[in-house]
């Protein structure tokens, strides 16, 4: 029996009144979709998720991956079943390309099948998001060989893919990795090399893994510039295009971890395995970063999904749990303790931020859609530029507030919380692990205030913000939302003067602007989530097709988080105001 409810309802609407669907779907790229179709593959995606895969989360923390003393890696028996039944569903083609079997849907609604996966078993989940990486990058750099040899393979997860960037000595600096690509002659090269922290890098769920390796070729440049992406597959193909000879590529063991032990993070050793080149040489880097925005989003959309598991976890036990006298219970009696102040407090907190998480990630989703779909380069080139502002934000607010909402989640659960039967620990331990991977959320935030701010010298943020202030004046018209309106305009205010600082200094003082692009970016992105509520607040008012219970649930929600949780931001301007000179006025010594 699962414990998880799917948010169908939730998605239709924030798809529908904020990431605006059916303008999307009315464009020349997208016109054989309807909405329709996409709910309908929500819903039923949202079943096989109660059914198949969400009774198997418990598994993946329990028994977790095993490594064996030949390198090869086990995974729970309930995760073979799940895993089969998603590759026989199609659900994973959905937005890819036709011609390799995919159905050309929007990414948005591949971000809603991931929602759904990613909330049922999030270590599970990151098999087929891995994949998905790998899948973009063949798809952009990829030979018309290699795409008509693996995609369609992949795009069904009968055949799973990873990225290895990262080596020992290296961590984030990508730009550091040392291993080491030599030609064979025939076209192929030689991969030796270890890499660290793979995603994936073994298991026995597929036939085949596509691993595509970051390494340096003879003669390259140091740095990034020198870095060139290979493909390399656990078996090489045999003439018929089936997986034959097993290739040199190991997995010498799995990290024993906090969380997600479902998900085998494998040490990888490339002893002269061979491999072929993705795109062209010394392009790794760029290759790389094609699937880095979609890559980051999807993990902001890992801090959304656990963040709901842990609610619905919680606001479960709050129901069921009775403990003291709530304020007017007859006296001698116990009530359930949503009942009582502070527990409401945690539980409305969850609440309004899954339901401001929600609206960025999908709104982020369909600005890349938007982008791709666009009539002509301009447009294109203006949705871009709000979908790459939004990237950090998406990756770095969604998984910082995850930690904190499965932390209230465990809150809620009182000393029950700190047992592990109850699974309130283990939203807890998974979540902790996505503000660190695809790039810590201190890069995100220097992305940011280095890039992305950077962007129309801030004409991207504050037309955004220009926006926002429309939309308070919309919420001062209508009843019960006039507190939203004067938090919303007090934080947008803040979030200007803030901008304005960061970009007035940012040629001058780049310590101090990286210094303050944390705050920032938790300033700017709690700023973005009020604003793209206070459009689902506005929709409540006429949007048609809801009941008008959770049509009034969605306008409290918004109403909370504008009254209760935006003017948080105010506070943090101090801190993106000042300069660095404190955050270096201890010497290294003095800090021990």
């Amino acid at each position: 029996m699962s414990d998880y409810t799917p948010p169908v309802d939730d998605i239709r609407f924030v798809m529908n009144e904020v990431a605006d669907l059916g303008d999307l779907l009315a464009t020349e790229r997208f016109g054989h979709v309807d909405a329709d179709t996409i709910h309908d593959i929500v819903a039923e995606v949202g079943r096989f998720m109660v059914d198949v895969v969400a009774p198997t989360n418990v598994d993946g923390d329990r028994i977790g991956a095993q490594w064996h003393d030949d390198g090869s890696v086990t995974m729970p028996e309930s995760f073979h079943t799940a895993f089969q039944g998603w590759v026989a569903s199609g659900f994973g083609a959905m937005p890819f390309d036709s011609e390799f079997g995919g159905a050309d849907f929007p990414w948005i609604s591949a971000i809603a099948v991931q929602e759904l996966f990613t909330t049922s078993n999030m270590a599970l989940s990151l098999c087929p998001l891995l994949t998905q990486g790998a899948i973009d990058a063949i798809h952009a750099h990829g030979s018309d060989e290699q795409r008509a040899t693996y995609l369609p393979k992949m795009l069904t997860s009968e055949w799973t893919g990873t990225m290895n960037l990262t080596e020992p000595h290296a961590g984030s600096d990508v730009g550091a990795v040392t291993t080491k690509a030599e030609p064979n002659g025939d076209g192929s090269w030689k991969i030796t090399g270890s890499k660290i922290f793979i995603t994936f890098g073994e298991h026995d769920l597929a036939e085949q893994i596509i691993h595509l390796v970051l390494a340096r070729t003879p003669g390259s440049p140091p740095g990034t510039k020198g870095i060139s992406m290979f493909l390399v597959p656990k078996f090489v193909l045999d003439a018929d295009g089936n997986p034959g000879e097993r290739n040199a590529a190991t997995c010498s063991s799995i990290e024993h971890k906090l969380g997600i032990h479902g998900s085998p993070t494998c040490v990888m050793q490339f002893e002269e395995a061979t491999g072929w080149l993705v795109g062209n040489e010394h392009d790794g880097m760029r290759n790389m970063f094609t699937m880095m925005n979609n890559a980051r989003l999807s993990v902001g959309l890992q801090g959304l999904s656990v963040s709901d598991r842990a609610y619905q976890r919680s606001l479960q036990y709050a129901q069921d749990r009775e403990q003291g006298s709530a304020i007017g219970a007859p006296k001698g009696t116990s009530s359930p303790i949503i009942e009582h102040p502070d527990v409401r407090r945690m539980l409305m907190t969850q609440r309004a931020w899954i339901d401001a998480m929600r609206c960025l990630v999908y709104t982020n989703a369909a600005a890349l859609d938007r982008s791709d779909a666009a009539a002509d380069a301009d447009e294109s080139r203006a949705w871009r530029e709000l979908a790459d502002l939004m990237i950090p934000l998406s990756k770095g607010i969604c998984t910082d507030v995850c930690n904190e909402m499965t932390s209230l989640a465990l809150q809620i659960h009182g000393g029950m919380g700190f047992v592990e039967e109850t699974g309130a620990a283990q939203h807890y331990r998974d979540a902790r692990i996505a503000a660190i991977y695809e790039g810590t959320n201190g890069i995100q935030a220097a992305d940011l205030v280095g890039r992305k701010l950077a962007m129309r010298n801030g004409a991207v943020l504050t037309e955004l913000l220009d926006t926002f202030d429309q939309r308070a004046a919309t919420l001062a018209d209508i009843d019960g939302l006039g507190g939203f309106s004067t938090q919303l305009s007090a934080a947008v205010a803040t979030a200007r003067t803030a901008t304005e600082h960061l970009l007035s200094i940012a040629g001058t003082d780049p310590r101090s602007l990286l210094g303050s692009s944390t705050p920032y970016l938790r300033l700017i992105g709690t700023t973005v989530c009020a604003g793209l509520l206070a459009k689902a607040a506005i929709a409540t008012t006429d949007a048609e097709g809801y009941d008008a219970g959770f049509l009034a649930a969605k306008r409290e929600s918004a109403a909370f988080f504008g009254e209760q949780i935006l003017p948080t931001v105010n506070g943090l301007l101090p801190a993106v105001l000042s300069t660095s000179d404190r955050l270096y006025a201890l010497d290294a010594t003095q800090l021990l």
